[in-house]
């Protein structure tokens, strides 16, 4: 225990980062990308889009949870409630500031590259005349208004749909006030206008307040604001005895559209009473409530789709080891040696091939493979489908739980089930985070395991846009350990031996605790400690407080976390010796990797982990060991320290939870970890 620290030791809330707030934060490093001008001008558009998605999700998730006071799991590191609403609301209201801003900054770059963004009211006469025709024959039939009056119930007001407040006065001088919703689950929010010269386009809210007279003859139009509401989204799957699993899932996306509001984004020419009223109706309190001249911006995906190249960055080709190229023997290549694949940098489709292959191969028995977030490419289900049409027996652990992509998975799931495939869903209280493949081959009269493990989904979409690491092996006591997860999984869940998989929430929090204090001990003999790690986020109080006792115990500490991290570093005689990073470009950072020098005897452990409260008491995830010294030697120097080299797109978190942008020094190269990785792609798989 050091002088710094109390009764309640390393789990003083005065050690931790408030989760929420930083959350924010890297909403922030987002933001970043979006107002750098040495990005291209459309991922700055995409970035944008991004930062507001986020926020919506934010919102839509994080916020209800506060609101109802739910209790987070861990050491007591929250601000009072109505102080963190405070500065939550405060801190929102900045960063949707700042979005207006960026808005504003990106339309002006847009027209001088030919994409203009315009008023109606901007645009010539021929313009104008087409927009006419194109609101009376493709909006105005779409619309609905509804009167909000003693009369008329006050509408229900869908999640995250763009609307048009109005008010109104008639003939005998009453005010009144209506609510019109913008039909874009139909229509394009950006409506392309015919144009001599470059792409031109007006919004469609804009295009629909210009005629908004047309839904309300006889009255005077006083005010027309765009609005748009948040409703809470984290919806929980209930199971009773009169409903299946899947059931109940299909139930509660239908629950997440009508959830209770958490707040309302409202045009900042918006008047007060308009505001009041809406709010008053929706029951938000004024701090739910934030103004801004740029609203729903995660419609920018539209102009991030333009066929404009040049405004993009460059593409380029992902590797694939000659081994492992089309027409190569992909069995034969991973019977002989274990492989990597860092993907994008390469390419993801040596696994939907593999996949492929076995479904063909006269020798391969089954198949099992744990779902997560597929997305829309039929490819691996085709090949799932083809298995079963071939007589293998094929398993998919179907996660339906996966949020936001329920629909999509429940389609697949009955799909496979409707040609025989075994389908399970895994543990009723537990999520399968789990990113595992499985194929057995009979050879010769010997069974052989083929497994694949990544910290990426079986998605070939994300795969080409998320920084994740594949591994492929036939080592077959890796395989008997995948192979008794697959069978927990189909069968019954529960404490099961597992010789080299580290599997939540069985064994894999403590054994990771367990080595962060072997480190320590070592380090107390040796002086020679040292842990890295990357990952998505690290909130656990029980892994920070770990970490802690290793950093006071003079071990260095290097973390690489993307998103939300509540370990406070540089406090003195607590985590001074702990430096934390973020990386943030053009690839969504998303492996996770766990190294520990081990008193020169390094491990390192790769999965679908993060060290969150959730990961590791909530869901089945697996981290696995690098067995093979020059795989590890290859990912600790040519990936993970790139990574931790990186002054270009790096930030680094000070005690205080705000980030600083990492500056390359006075003498020292100039390292961007992600343009290294595509410009160095498949080295790694060199001589260490």
């Amino acid at each position: 225990m050091t002088k710094n620290s109390d009764s309640k030791g390393l789990l003083n809330e005065k050690y931790y980062l408030n989760r929420e707030l930083s959350w924010l934060e890297f909403n922030r490093r987002c933001l970043a990308e979006a107002e750098d001008p040495t990005n291209p001008l459309l991922e700055r558009v995409k970035f944008l889009a991004i930062c507001y998605g986020n926020m919506d999700e934010f919102f839509m998730i994080r916020v209800p949870g506060m609101l109802s006071r739910t209790p987070i799991p861990g050491p007591d590191y929250s601000i009072p409630f109505d102080e963190l609403m405070g500065c939550i609301s405060g801190t929102v209201q900045e960063l949707v500031d700042e979005y207006g801003e960026c808005w504003s900054q990106l339309k002006g770059e847009l027209a001088q590259n030919g994409i203009y963004i315009l008023k109606v009211d901007q645009l010539n006469p021929d313009q104008g005349a087409w927009v006419k025709r194109f609101y009376k024959e493709r909006v105005h039939p779409l619309l609905t208004p509804l009167a909000l009056d003693v009369s008329h119930p006050f509408p229900f007001i869908s999640n995250n749909a763009l609307n048009v407040a109005v008010k109104l006065r008639d003939k005998d001088g009453d005010i009144m006030y209506a609510r019109v919703k913008v039909p874009l689950r139909i229509l394009s929010r950006f409506v392309k206008v015919p144009s001599a010269v470059g792409d031109t386009f007006v919004l469609l809210e804009d295009i629909l307040e210009n005629n908004i007279s047309s839904l309300f003859p006889g009255l005077d139009i006083l005010d027309a604001h765009v609005f748009r509401v948040t409703r809470n989204a984290d919806v929980k799957v209930t199971i009773d005895e009169a409903c299946d699993f899947m059931s109940a899932v299909e139930e509660s996306i239908e629950d997440r559209d009508v959830g209770f509001p958490v707040r309302m984004v409202v045009e900042d020419t918006m008047p007060r009473d308009m505001i009041r009223l809406f709010g008053k109706n929706l029951k938000l309190d004024p701090i739910q409530i934030h103004s801004t001249d740029a609203i729903r911006l995660v419609d920018l995906w539209e102009l991030y789709n333009l066929n404009r190249p040049k405004l993009k960055y460059k593409k380029f080709d992902p590797y694939t080891p000659p081994e492992l190229s089309e027409g190569m023997d992909l069995f034969e290549a991973i019977k002989s040696r274990d492989w990597f694949l860092f993907h994008p940098y390469e390419s993801f489709s040596t696994i939907v091939r593999l996949v492929s292959d076995a479904a063909d191969d006269p020798n391969v028995m089954s198949i099992k493979i744990c779902l997560y977030r597929i997305g829309n490419d039929p490819s691996l289900i085709r090949s799932l489908i083809r298995a079963r049409e071939n007589g293998k027996t094929v398993s998919v652990l179907m996660e339906l739980r996966a949020k936001f992509d329920e629909t999509n998975n429940i389609k697949w799931a009955r799909q496979l089930e409707s040609i025989g495939v075994h389908v399970v869903y895994g543990p009723l209280d537990l999520k399968v985070h789990s990113k595992l493949l499985q194929i057995v081959r009979l050879e010769g009269e010997k069974l052989v395991r083929y497994t694949h493990m990544s910290s990426g989904n079986y998605n070939t979409s994300t795969a080409k846009q998320y920084g994740d690491i594949s591994f492929l092996t036939a080592d077959q006591e890796i395989g008997e350990d995948v192979g008794e997860l697959f069978n927990a999984l189909t069968g019954f869940f529960g404490p099961r031996i597992y010789n080299h998989l580290l599997v939540a929430p069985l064994t894999l929090k403590k054994t990771l605790i367990a080595k962060i204090d072997r480190e320590a001990e070592n380090h107390k003999k040796n002086g020679n400690g040292y842990i890295a790690m990357k990952a998505n986020g690290l909130i656990d109080s029980d892994i920070i407080s770990a970490l802690y006792r290793a950093s006071i115990a003079g071990v260095r500490i290097d973390l690489n976390i993307r998103g939300l991290c509540c370990l406070k570093p540089g406090i003195p005689g607590v985590s001074e010796n702990i430096r934390v990073t973020s990386i943030v470009d053009r690839f969504l950072e998303h492996s996770r990797i766990y190294y520990f020098e081990n008193n020169g005897n390094p491990e390192m452990y790769m999965g679908s982990s993060d060290m969150m409260p959730r990961n590791l008491l909530a869901r089945v995830e697996v981290l696995f060991p690098v067995r093979d010294p020059r795989i590890m030697s290859n990912i600790r120097d040519r990936i993970l320290r790139m990574h931790l080299s990186d002054n270009t797109k790096s930030w680094l978190l000070n005690p205080d939870g705000s980030y600083t942008k990492v500056t390359v020094a006075e003498g020292e190269p100039r390292i961007r970890s992600q343009e290294w990785f595509i410009e160095n792609r498949g080295l790694w798989h060199g001589e260490p």
